[in-house]
């Protein structure tokens, strides 16, 4: 989930080991990783689960409720139900929608693409991630955008290394985006997470390389790019959750949640049945 869904700057359990940065990031031991490999997994595990469920007709509503009882057949629990109001175990982001798409009786069609992105906590760590579904028959354009931020994700985790810096990553996925003539989107950005949904540092996927706070063994944070086929402007309708693109284009996103070792990115959130992205599997 991106960080406007609540992120709470600061809050964090101050009873949990390791330390913080200057910047408030906080930098957590080797056992941790154990902890966030149990939630990410379990989050990608229910994602592997929902492909078989995303077909012309069906619900978003449907897929959410299917999440939900997956989520509580595993023993954990979603961290977004009840999270600020929200009543939801995922957020389901069709077509022209950024993020934060609410699920309910839209009824998909052919072509149509969408994210689902999902948060659970299982036994106090949070496993937060997303990816893209196509229902039905795939569009050549809406092919290209999905290959182009899935690629721009791999991009900006490539640039997970320590001495490197948050303005590395975005700068990493802004180029690589903008080479292809597509937009990233300014208005949400990935977070730092752990014991908590939300905290320090802000993960944007834009910017200067060289920039912002330098990357440490032992952060946690997602990446998580949202790409427009069009302009990067984005609004949120009345029910003050769902974002749109203004131009009404195409949006996709990928995330992962990552955690910084003396090599580089571990990711948390691998699909372990290979099917991160729409076409594989």
């Amino acid at each position: 989930m991106i960080l406007s869904f609540g992120k709470k700057a600061g809050a964090v359990n101050e009873n949990h080991r390791g330390r913080m940065t200057r910047d408030g990031i906080r930098i957590h031991d080797e056992a941790d990783f154990a902890g966030m490999h149990k939630a990410g997994d379990l989050a990608a595990r229910i994602l592997d689960e929902v492909a078989e469920h995303v077909f012309p007709g069906q619900t978003t509503g449907e897929i959410d409720r299917i999440i939900e009882e997956r989520v509580k057949a595993a023993g954990a629990k979603s961290a977004t139900i009840g999270y600020k109001g929200y009543q939801h175990a995922s957020c389901i982001s069709v077509n022209h929608v950024v993020c934060h798409g609410i699920p309910g009786d839209k009824v998909l069609k052919d072509g149509d693409i969408l994210n689902v992105d999902v948060t659970v906590i299982a036994d106090g760590w949070f496993g937060d991630t997303s990816r893209m579904y196509v229902a039905g028959k795939l569009s050549r354009k809406a092919e290209r955008l999905i290959q182009v931020t899935h690629d721009a994700l791999m991009k900006g985790i490539e640039a997970v290394k320590p001495g490197n810096t948050f303005g590395d990553i975005g700068h990493a996925i802004q180029t690589f985006v903008e080479g292809h003539r597509m937009s990233v989107v300014r208005d949400f950005c990935g977070h730092g997470l752990g014991r908590v949904f939300h905290a320090p540092p802000n993960v944007l996927h834009y910017g200067r390389a060289g920039s912002g706070a330098r990357l440490e063994e032992g952060m946690f944070f997602t990446i998580e790019p949202m790409v427009n086929l069009g302009r990067p402007e984005t609004k949120v309708l009345a029910d003050d959750w769902t974002a749109v693109t203004r131009d009404k284009s195409l949006s996709a996103q990928f995330e992962h949640s990552v955690g910084v070792t003396a090599q580089g990115a571990e990711v948390f959130t691998l699909s372990p049945a290979g099917k991160f992205h729409p076409t594989w599997g």
